[in-house]
């Protein structure tokens, strides 16, 4: 029995694989093109868990606004520099970082509402 390989139904699903496998690392190249990053808003804090592969702890720079935070770092294969527009203002100056194992986590207090005047 002679096997036409045109009708194989998994040929596809491996192309398929390997295409976005190729999105996901950025081809050859074998680092993404975009940084992962997610941000989670936890009710009094907001924290963002930045993936930065092969970059050393003395290679970030972290800078915030209070609504905007720029993540800049440069690995031996790769240069980060992104910035993320915060869901919520906050306290610039209550920022916490650590990085550990190639992921950088930042942690923020909320910013006071704006406060009621009275007027006499």
């Amino acid at each position: 029995m002679v096997r036409d390989d045109r009708d194989d139904p998994f040929d596809n699903i491996f192309d398929e694989i390997e295409r976005m496998m190729n999105d996901m690392t950025g081809g050859d190249a074998g680092f993404a093109s975009e940084t992962h990053i997610d941000v989670y808003d936890e009710g009094a804090t907001l924290r963002l868990v930045a993936d930065l592969p092969g970059v050393d702890k003395d290679a970030i720079d972290l800078k915030c606004d209070g609504e905007t935070l720029t993540i800049s770092a440069a690995g031996d294969r790769r240069e980060y520099d992104e910035r993320i527009r915060l869901p919520a203002r906050v306290d610039e100056h209550s920022a916490s970082a650590t990085f550990n194992n190639g992921v950088l986590q930042v942690t923020f207090d909320r910013a006071e509402d704006s406060a009621a005047i009275d007027v006499e």
